[in-house]
């Protein structure tokens, strides 16, 4: 089987890792990245970040690897990106930038079959997936697909664990999180008065679309749930502090802790857990989406139990493509359907020139 031709919109952190985890992964084939920074910047970039045991080499504006070709090339919208001149089949939009239809369709015009958001989206697209969560809610007729974030797929996954076993009441979710690279070094005036303040110097109170995510691809939660965020001044690694509200008293923090411990056998390339005294650093390459901190559990009076666990985003740049592989999946098994129809036979958004 061909590997699937892909692209990546955004060479920062979540597409250098989204890069690096292809090189692994024989299905994927990134052939074009596009972003503003300069060629010997981006490969810089990558070297250094990802480890030097990565074998990636810079000629021109190619970076070459035992895989193939991947061509540079600056764009700062998606209309600019000539992916069609690449065969691009799939387009990854890793800029944290675009978050609508409006944004996102381009890509789709410009030759991709598919568009994978590694960001949610601020309104309705075609589908949301959670790894863990709504696997099954997938179609291959979905063309615009977000897989989440790093905090709402943690959280998604711990709630569908918890939910599966024991109906809730209600739960309250807060993400203690690293900074993030839309967040100044200095003060500065921003879009609100608290993500004015240095990123750097600050705990910064801040609101999060965990709750909308979530709540739309988990039904058992949905009106239940409270969520927020607290950017703090750590470059890698980030934790949930989640605490639910049980209908049964008897509901016991060893019996959370089980139902983890078996999840992770069940789930290893996505949740694990650990008895180790780890601290945020601890997290760096994780490539799980939920690490459970099981001496972090514990039970607040009579049906509250409360939980820790740990993500980073090298986890969520896998996700990324665990989504991919689960779309591509999918259009194998429909374009066998079609027969001799078109290769995008099911990308059905129309897309207006």
């Amino acid at each position: 089987m061909a590997a699937i031709r892909m692209g990546i919109m955004g060479f920062g952190l979540v597409g250098r890792q989204l890069y690096q985890h292809s090189l692994e992964h024989k299905r994927f084939d990134v052939v074009a990245i596009s972003d503003i920074g300069r060629p010997e910047i981006l490969h810089h970039l990558f070297s250094t970040t990802m480890g030097r045991d990565v074998d990636v080499r810079l000629e021109r504006n190619h970076l070459i690897s035992e895989r193939g070709r991947a061509r540079l090339m600056p764009a700062d919208h998606p209309n600019e990106i000539p992916w069609d001149a690449f065969g691009v089949e799939l387009v990854v939009d890793a800029t944290g930038r675009f978050h609508s239809l409006p944004e996102l369709t381009p890509h789709l015009k410009n030759g991709a079959r598919r568009v994978i958001m590694s960001k949610p989206p601020v309104e309705a697209i075609d589908r949301v997936i959670l790894s863990g969560v709504n696997e099954d809610a997938a179609s291959s007729r979905d063309c615009i697909v977000s897989a989440g974030s790093p905090t709402t797929t943690a959280t998604g996954l711990a709630l569908k664990i918890i939910t599966d076993a024991y109906p809730i009441e209600y739960a309250s979710m807060t993400s203690v999180h690293s900074y993030t690279s839309d967040q100044s070094l200095q003060d500065y005036a921003g879009p609100d008065y608290r993500r004015s303040r240095s990123g750097a110097e600050n705990i910064i109170p801040n609101s999060t679309p965990v709750l909308e995510c979530v709540q739309q691809v988990l039904p058992a939660v949905k009106g239940k749930l409270s969520a927020y965020t607290l950017n703090v001044p750590v470059q890698i690694g980030s934790m949930l502090d989640l605490t639910v509200a049980f209908a049964d008293q008897g509901v016991e923090a060893e019996g959370i802790n089980a139902l983890f411990v078996e999840a992770a056998k069940a789930r290893p390339e996505l949740i694990s857990t650990t008895n180790d005294p780890i601290v945020s650093s601890d997290v760096k390459g994780c490539s799980q989406s939920l690490l459970v901190d099981l001496r972090g559990t514990m039970k607040a009076g009579k049906r509250m139990v409360k939980l820790l666990a740990w993500h980073e985003t090298f986890g969520h740049a896998r996700r990324i493509l665990d989504v991919a592989d689960l779309y591509a999946d999918l259009d194998a098994r429909a374009d066998r359907l079609d027969g001799d129809g078109p290769p995008n036979g099911n990308a059905t958004r129309e897309v207006q020139s």
